[in-house]
């Protein structure tokens, strides 16, 4: 999980926002969140994730350029 975390954190911006689009942020960052060690967040991201995380993951890409694992 750890090569998951690093691989995401690696990638560049622009990328991070393509995977924080609606049909992908919902698995993409869910997984991550997990990884990162966010059980609940990661589930719920998954499961009710659209439009929650959806505009907290755009948010946080857009003024931090990471994700944060809220919740």
């Amino acid at each position: 999980m750890k090569q998951y975390v690093s691989f995401i954190d690696g990638l560049p911006l622009i990328l991070k926002v393509i995977l924080a689009l609606p049909a992908l942020d919902n698995i993409v960052y869910g997984i991550y969140r997990i990884a990162k060690g966010n059980l609940l967040g990661g589930i719920l991201c998954i499961i009710i994730g659209f439009p929650i995380f959806f505009a907290i993951d755009m948010f946080t890409l857009i003024t931090k350029g990471k994700i944060t694992v809220l919740v």
